[in-house]
C-alpha cells in the first residue's frame, strides 16, 4: 500500500502553528509514556495538513468507536521513524491513525471474518479515501489483512499507553457515564489574570464544579519585570472551536483562547 514517508510528514506536522497566548515561557503539561515525550506528543496533536487537506488531531473517549477500511504496511517502512519518533517494527502491534492520539490503545475488528487484534497508535495516516486505520504487518495478519489487503472494521478504543480497560469495565462506565476521557494536549480559556496568588485561587474556587468537563487551574508566569503573573485557565476543550464557541456562549468579557 502506497503512504507518506513519516519523517517528512513530522517535519509538516511540527511546521504548522498554532494558538498560543502569547507567552513564550508556557509550561509544558503534557505527561511523556514510556513510548513517546511530552514534547512529541505536543507536536502530534497540532494540526496539520498532507495532500490538500488539513487533520485536526483531537481527544478520545475509552468505548468510543469507529467504522471504516483499515489496510496495512510493512517491509517497505520497517526500521524507519513513525510520527511519534519511534522506529517501526512491523512485527509489533501498533497502528497508524490521521487524528487519535499517540499511544491510544484501539481494538481492531474485521467485520468480514470476526477476527481482531488491539493495537496502539503510533503513527499517522493513512491518506487514502475511506480509510481509518493502517495497521502493522503483525496486526494485519491476525486480523486477516495480509490475505485481504483491506476490510471494513471497527475500530473500538480501549486504553493508553499499554493499559486496556475489559470490555465489562467499558459497558459499566458507559453505563455510568465514567468513562475515561484521553486528552494529550488540549485547548482552554484564560479566565482570568491576577498579580497575587489569593486572587487567582478565589477565582479557581469559583469555577471549580460548575462544568463537568472543563477543570480551572492556575498556571504561573513572569511578566517583563519578573514579577509573577497568575492565570487562570478553564481546561479540557479538546478542539480550538470547542473553547471559542464556550467563551462566545458565556459572555467571558476579556477571556482568551490558550493551549497546553
Amino acid at each position: 500500500m502506497k503512504r507518506l514517508v513519516s519523517p517528512i510528514l513530522l517535519i509538516a506536522i511540527l511546521g504548522i502553528s498554532t494558538l498560543f497566548t502569547g507567552c513564550g515561557t508556557e509550561p509544558q503539561e503534557v505527561k511523556p509514556t514510556k513510548y513517546t515525550s511530552a514534547a512529541r506528543h505536543k507536536a502530534t496533536m497540532r494540526s496539520y495538513k498532507v495532500l490538500g487537506k488539513r487533520y485536526h488531531p483531537t481527544y478520545v473517549e475509552v468505548g468510543q468507536v469507529m467504522h471504516g477500511i483499515s489496510s496495512w504496511y510493512g517491509p517497505n517502512f520497517h526500521g524507519k521513524q513513525t510520527s511519534n519518533g519511534e522506529v517501526y517494527n512491523m512485527h509489533a502491534r501498533t497502528a497508524a491513525h490521521k487524528t487519535w492520539p499517540m499511544d491510544t490503545m484501539v481494538k481492531v475488528k474485521n467485520l468480514q471474518n470476526g477476527k481482531s487484534t488491539i493495537v496502539r497508535i503510533n503513527d499517522r495516516g493513512p491518506f487514502v479515501r475511506g480509510r481509518i486505520i493502517d495497521c502493522s504487518y503483525k496486526a494485519g495478519k491476525e486480523i486477516g489483512l495480509d490475505r485481504m489487503g483491506i476490510a471494513k472494521v471497527s475500530v473500538q478504543v480501549v486504553g493508553f499507553a499499554g493499559k486496556v480497560q475489559s470490555d465489562a469495565t467499558i459497558a459499566r462506565n458507559k453505563r455510568e457515564h465514567r468513562q475515561e476521557r484521553i486528552v494529550l494536549s488540549n485547548f482552554g480559556v484564560q479566565v482570568g489574570a491576577f498579580r497575587r496568588h489569593e486572587g487567582a485561587q478565589v477565582y479557581k474556587r469559583k469555577y471549580t464544579g460548575v462544568y463537568a468537563r472543563y477543570k480551572p487551574v492556575i498556571k504561573r508566569f513572569s511578566d517583563v519585570d519578573g514579577a509573577p503573573l497568575y492565570r487562570v485557565w478553564l481546561m479540557g476543550f479538546g478542539s480550538e472551536q470547542e473553547a471559542r464557541d464556550f467563551k462566545d456562549n458565556n459572555d467571558l468579557e476579556g477571556a482568551f483562547i490558550v493551549r497546553n
